[in-house]
């Protein structure tokens, strides 16, 4: 049995890893005129790489697990 990839979680990491590139990227256009606005900016890209980071760790961690059952159910 093929091991699964959960591609809704990784299409969600990339949707939030995008987010986050267009907020760095306001940041870094809004960091002269209005930097009060540029931190709330990185404090939202901030949260999104988190999240994506997360999601990214969770289908990992099923791989691993699916992995290590097909491993032992070689054996």
């Amino acid at each position: 049995m093929p091991t699964q990839i959960n591609t809704d979680t990784l299409k969600k990491a990339e949707v939030a890893t995008t987010l986050a590139k267009n907020m760095i990227t306001q940041a870094i256009e809004q960091s002269a005129a209005n930097p009060q606005l540029a931190e709330e900016a990185l404090k939202q890209a901030s949260q999104e790489i988190a999240q994506a980071q997360t999601m990214v760790s969770q289908v990992q961690s099923t791989l691993q697990t699916q992995a290590q059952s097909q491993q032992q159910g070689q054996s």
